[in-house]
């Protein structure tokens, strides 16, 4: 069965093009669940007017399905809580000279 930290280290595989940063690093995913061959995540973008949004999910769910022992995922966007700087991990506010 797949497990939590292998489809967050999966999923830095994608960046959001306009930072430069993968959604994990940047504090976009906020809940991974796993219910068997099923995967449920819940995530945010860094601003409801992203115009990337869509290939984010949809890269998110492909990612996440091409994992052995994933049969389906369910990528669900969220606005609560908002998204904010801090939510990032160190190495994210390093690389954005941030830190």
């Amino acid at each position: 069965m797949v497990t939590k930290e292998e489809i967050l280290e999966a999923l830095k595989e994608v960046s959001d093009p306009e930072i430069g940063m993968d959604v994990v690093n940047l504090g976009l995913v906020y809940e991974v669940n796993i219910n068997g061959d099923r995967v449920y995540i819940k995530m945010t973008m860094t601003a409801p007017t992203c115009p990337v949004t869509p290939w984010i999910l949809s890269e998110v769910q492909r990612i996440t399905e091409n994992l052995d022992g994933v049969e389906a995922a369910d990528v669900e966007l969220v606005w609560d809580p908002p998204w904010n700087p801090s939510m990032m991990t160190d190495e994210a506010k390093e690389a954005l000279n941030m830190g």
